[in-house]
């Protein structure tokens, strides 16, 4: 018996439901994340938080009636990782938008992809800043908001000289190249700059060099979660009490420090003390969902929460997922949640209101000073 009848039947009732089928179709995010290597320790809280946003999402209808779904890709935390990652998120996936923190290095080896696969990006981590691509925004902070807190906290304490120690790539160098700058511009002084490879753990030698210049306060910059970790407990076993900030410490690494961290200064976006209805909301519906496996929210896990309700913005102004009708939208809108109300209107990064904080016995951190609406500064002024 011939099946051509059959066969016929099923094309026409395929082609008859392919525009309904189309309008099903799920708005899919990419989250290339260093579920292995240097940023393993913060990567699950920022999952945790996609996690969140989109089930907020589509428990109230979706995107122009269409669902979210997310991809994630482990990037390794480094350049080869996130090569492979992005290349399966935007290639085999074919997801509609990349967002995520990352390492500079796995940024960097990933926005190739993004300008020849044509998707946006919005790049949800703190970084060293001036990363600059027309598929990219940031709605992370840069130097320019998160140094001065620090420097001028330290300053007004009598400090005068200070010892930088980092990570030997992007976000290391440049983070601390910016802190020399302004240490300098404010009449204090750098007696020594030190740097250990990015998967580097053995501190012994730097910390050495740091007790012999005896500066008044010590400022590092490391590649996010595990190098905090073992830097700060090397410091802690040599001995090492001057007043420390880490520029590269979130929140939530901070508490798995445990004893180690009382007293580090961080400055940050987001911290869970902030006092606010949509804060005290996000807390509340994070430990809702997550209960006893919640990684602490913090500053690279809160920015993409909020990534994914501006990126919802922006699809809902461009009427689609189209990526150039995107782009156009994405400076223009503006999404309010746990830091308050961002948007990413500044040559594709965005003003943001800083807490310098100091960290307790207890792992949580103590806001001793705000600043509102601090300005990125000038990032990609050829992009606007």
């Amino acid at each position: 018996m011939s099946n051509r009848p059959l066969v016929g039947a099923l094309a026409a009732l395929v082609l008859t439901a392919s525009p309904v089928l189309a309008a099903e179709k799920p708005i899919v995010i990419g989250v290339p994340v260093g579920l292995s290597g240097a940023n393993s320790v913060v990567a699950p809280s920022v999952v945790q938080a996609a996690e969140l946003a989109v089930e907020e999402i589509n428990a109230a209808g979706g995107v122009l009636g269409r669902k979210l779904a997310l991809e994630v890709a482990d990037d390794a935390s480094g350049a080869a990782g996130a090569q492979k990652a992005f290349d399966s998120l935007i290639y085999q996936k074919k997801v509609d938008v990349i967002i995520a923190m990352e390492t500079s290095a796995a940024r960097n080896a990933g926005l190739p992809a993004v300008t020849k696969g044509r998707v946006p990006y919005i790049y949800t981590s703190f970084y060293e800043g001036r990363s600059c691509n027309k598929n990219l925004f940031v709605n992370g902070w840069v130097p320019e908001q998160q140094v001065p807190p620090v420097i001028d906290a330290f300053k007004g304490k009598g400090a005068k000289t200070y010892f930088l120690i980092g990570s030997d790539y992007a976000f290391g160098r440049g983070m601390l190249a910016f802190t020399r700058s302004y240490v300098e511009k404010t009449g204090g002084k750098v007696v020594g700059e030190e740097y250990l490879p990015m998967d580097g753990s053995d501190w012994t030698a730097i910390i050495s060099k740091l007790k012999e210049a005896k500066p008044d306060a010590l400022v590092t910059s490391t590649a996010g979660g595990a190098p905090n970790v073992t830097l700060t407990k090397q410091l802690r076993g040599a001995g090492v009490s001057l007043p420390y900030a880490n520029l590269a410490v979130d929140e939530g690494t901070a508490k798995s420090m445990g004893p180690d961290a009382e007293g580090i200064y961080l400055s940050a976006s987001y911290v869970t003390g902030i006092d606010s209805p949509q804060n005290k909301a996000f807390l509340a519906a994070m430990e809702k969902k997550f209960g006893s496996s919640l990684r602490t929210p913090n500053d690279l896990s809160v920015p993409e929460y909020e990534a994914i309700y501006l990126y919802k913005a922006a699809v809902e102004k461009a009427g689609g997922t189209e990526t150039a009708k995107v782009l156009a939208a994405l400076p223009t809108v503006t999404a309010t949640g746990p830091r308050g109300t961002i948007g990413m209107s500044k040559q594709h990064h965005a003003p943001l209101t800083m807490h310098l904080g100091q960290v307790q016995g207890d792992g949580s951190v103590k806001v001793v000073g705000t600043f509102k609406d601090v300005d990125p500064g000038e990032q990609c002024p050829k992009l606007d």
